[in-house]
Formats: structure tokens, C-alpha cells, sequence
């Protein structure tokens, strides 16, 4: 599988450099497909990656510009070895050939492999199952630290979601507090890892670390470090996966409870800025907002809001975005927003000598965000919006 994903890699650059080397008025998917067919036979090693995997990558890589074409997206780029996760497509279900060994794992059928078990975490339409449940279209083969990962792609026939009669609700994202809700529900969670799994990721830091200073500079990493690395990485992806999982199990509870949800439109990317500065104007508390950075991309607050779309128009409902500003400073019981209302990150006192109204912070800033739905001021709705944006440096009329 190594072989095939790193022959799917190069693919990928080679169409990237023959892509870039022709004029523009010769570039076209028959060209492109005669050039893989070609390499394909004069490079011995390009063999381990199946025919139907090298139209896969073709297929992706001309979606990749018609996505920087359309402003989606940037151009796309060079794959590089150490900082390209891999992958390979069987684009084709019928090849796959998945049957059911028991209740924990199936086998499936991996063109040039042969059949690989993999561990059974989804019932798929297989047999009498397919006509009711769709059927298996093809599948994506995905390694990370903790090994290959398989996903089917599945043709589904849902039929139209009836309208969801559940109350409204605001959410505040924040660190603390994951997620409080406007009805005073609140979501949280703990360490991804165990006390023990700390310990371990600890200490094999600075094992790293040290191993890492005593290497001269230009010498090869040592078998002893990298295996290091791999137990790092296989630490951190554990952890990676519990937080989607528990991103997952919220949100397909929050999509099943109500309605209506409303969301702050965050600038994520402007909130997780340095604050390092330059010599001549050095930042303030750069440590502290290095720290309060590390704390926001940890909580992925953007995938949230991802899950959020799709799974409450899939159980009927809708999701909103409203503007983000004030939400915090306002009293949700007067309207007013007074100076020093927030006294610290969970309580909030109003300042207004008629409200005087007490309660957590995150809870008001909630109740503000559902607010603001209500007056009328969402944004355009999160699900089903299509997101045009134009990418930097990037000129579609000259890039064709």
C-alpha cells in the first residue's frame, strides 16, 4: 500500500510539472490521460499503482484547478514526501468485493493487494441491503500514524427530511466552555489522553528533543529517532481522533434537539494570529497568546460549525450565523452593553443600575447569539451556502 500511495504521490507531481511545462492551448484531460498512459509504461515502479488509481488522480487534479478557477480554492501544488499524507483511490465499488467475516471485521478486496481485513465500525449495504440502502461506489485508502484507514464512498437515496418542530437555540464556542448553549446546556469535555498517555507523549518529547540536538547538522535522522517521532505522532492522532469522535456524538445531538441553531461567524484565521511583532514594535504577552492560539486550534471550532451544517439539514432543521462582535459585552436580560459587565471568564454582572442581572458568561453570550437570530440579523444561512472566495496570488485568466 506504501508503494501505491507514494506511485499516486509522484503521479500527482508529474501531472503537476506536465501541467505547467505546456502551453495553454495544448493542455486537455486527453492529453493529460495519454501522458499517464506513457509514464505509466516506461516508468517500471508507476506499475504498483492500479489504471483506475491513476484516472482517480487525474480526476482530482483537474477538479483541484477548476476549484482555483472558481476561487474555492488555492492552486495547486507541488506533493512533497514528508508532508503529504498518503493516500489511493479505487474509484470503482464493484472491484472491492466487501463481505462480512463477523460482527467486528470484513474483508475487502484491494486491487494488486488482494483481500485485507479491516475492523467493521458501520453497517454498508451488502446483499439484500443494497437496493434499499444504496450500494458501494468505491473506497479511499488512508494512512496516518496509526495505520491505513479505509472509507467507502456510498450512493445513497434519502428522501426529503420533514421539517423539524424543535425549539431554537444559540451556541457560544469558546475554551473553557466548548460549547454553551442559549437553554443554559453546556458541552465539555476532558484531556484527549489519559494521565498515563501524557506521561508517555512527555517523555518521548524530550527523548526527541535530546536526540535531536545531538545530531549534527546535514546527518541523517537515526532509525532510534525516527521510530520516535512515529510514537509521537501515533499519541497525537489518538488524541485527534477521541476530539472528532466527541465533535461528532455533539453534534448529531444538538441536530437532533433542535431546530434552529445559530452560530457566531468567527474570523478564526485573524483570531489565531501571532502577536510577536517586529523588532522595532515587539508584541505584548506573546507567550499568552501563543498559548490562547494553541488552545482555539486545538478546540476546531470550524469543524464544528461544518458538522453542525450538514447534520441539522439532514434532520430537517438549519443552521444561522450572526455577527460576532458585542455578543460578549451585552446583557441579555436589559440590552445593554456596559464597560467592566464581564468581570472574568465565567461571570457576568451588569453594570446598568436598573438590570443588575448576574449570570455566566458564556450563557449570556449565548442568549446574545440567538438574540441577534431573532432581530433579524443572521447572515446568509451556513447550510448549502456556497463559499466564493478569490484565491491569493492567484490569477484564474492567466492560470488557464
Amino acid at each position: 500500500m506504501d508503494d501505491q500511495a507514494h506511485a499516486a504521490r509522484t503521479m500527482w507531481n508529474l501531472l503537476h510539472d506536465w501541467w505547467r511545462m505546456l502551453p495553454r492551448q495544448k493542455r486537455s484531460l486527453a492529453a493529460a490521460d495519454a501522458a499517464i498512459r506513457q509514464a505509466r509504461k516506461e516508468i517500471d515502479w508507476l506499475g504498483a499503482l492500479p489504471a483506475q488509481a491513476a484516472q482517480a488522480v487525474l480526476k482530482t487534479y483537474f477538479q483541484a484547478w477548476k476549484n482555483c478557477w472558481d476561487g474555492r480554492a488555492d492552486e495547486p501544488r507541488f506533493k512533497a514526501r514528508l508532508r503529504t499524507g498518503l493516500s489511493v483511490d479505487t474509484p470503482q465499488g464493484r472491484d472491492l468485493h466487501v463481505a462480512r467475516v463477523h460482527r467486528r471485521w470484513g474483508m475487502v478486496s484491494i486491487p494488486k493487494i488482494g483481500r485485507v481485513r479491516f475492523r467493521w465500525t458501520k453497517n454498508l449495504p451488502l446483499g439484500s441491503r443494497v437496493g434499499c440502502e444504496g450500494r458501494i461506489t468505491g473506497a479511499r485508502l488512508i494512512k496516518d500514524s496509526l495505520g491505513w484507514h479505509i472509507a467507502f464512498r456510498i450512493q445513497t437515496f434519502d428522501p426529503e427530511p420533514e421539517a423539524h418542530h424543535g425549539p431554537e437555540v444559540g451556541i457560544d464556542v469558546g475554551v473553557t466552555v466548548p460549547l454553551a448553549l442559549s437553554d443554559g446546556t453546556a458541552y465539555s469535555h476532558g484531556k484527549w489522553l489519559t494521565v498515563k498517555e501524557r506521561a508517555t507523549l512527555l517523555d518521548l518529547e524530550q527523548r526527541a528533543a535530546h536526540r535531536k540536538s545531538c545530531r549534527r547538522h546535514g546527518e541523517k535522522v537515526s532509525r532510534r529517532l525516527r521510530r520516535t517521532y512515529d510514537r509521537i505522532q501515533g499519541l497525537r492522532a489518538r488524541a485527534k481522533h477521541r476530539h472528532l469522535d466527541w465533535q461528532h456524538q455533539t453534534t448529531t445531538a444538538i441536530a437532533r434537539t433542535y431546530s434552529t441553531v445559530v452560530v457566531e461567524a468567527l474570523q478564526i484565521t485573524n483570531m489565531v494570529k501571532r502577536a510577536k511583532g517586529t523588532p522595532d514594535q515587539p508584541g505584548r504577552s506573546v507567550a499568552q497568546k501563543s498559548g490562547l492560539n494553541r488552545a482555539i486550534a486545538q478546540e476546531a471550532w470550524g469543524r464544528t460549525v461544518e458538522l453542525l451544517a450538514y447534520k441539522t439539514q439532514r434532520a430537517g432543521g438549519s443552521l444561522h450565523e450572526v455577527p460576532a462582535p458585542g455578543t460578549s459585552q451585552r446583557c441579555s436580560a436589559c440590552g445593554h452593553t456596559t464597560p467592566g459587565s464581564r468581570e472574568s471568564q465565567t461571570v457576568f454582572v451588569c453594570k446598568n443600575p436598573d438590570c443588575g442581572w448576574t449570570g455566566n458568561a458564556d450563557h449570556n453570550a449565548s442568549r446574545n447569539i440567538l438574540h441577534l437570530y431573532r432581530m433579524g440579523l443572521a447572515l446568509v444561512p451556513a447550510a448549502g451556502r456556497a463559499v466564493v472566495r478569490r484565491a491569493r496570488r492567484v490569477k484564474p485568466a492567466t492560470a488557464r
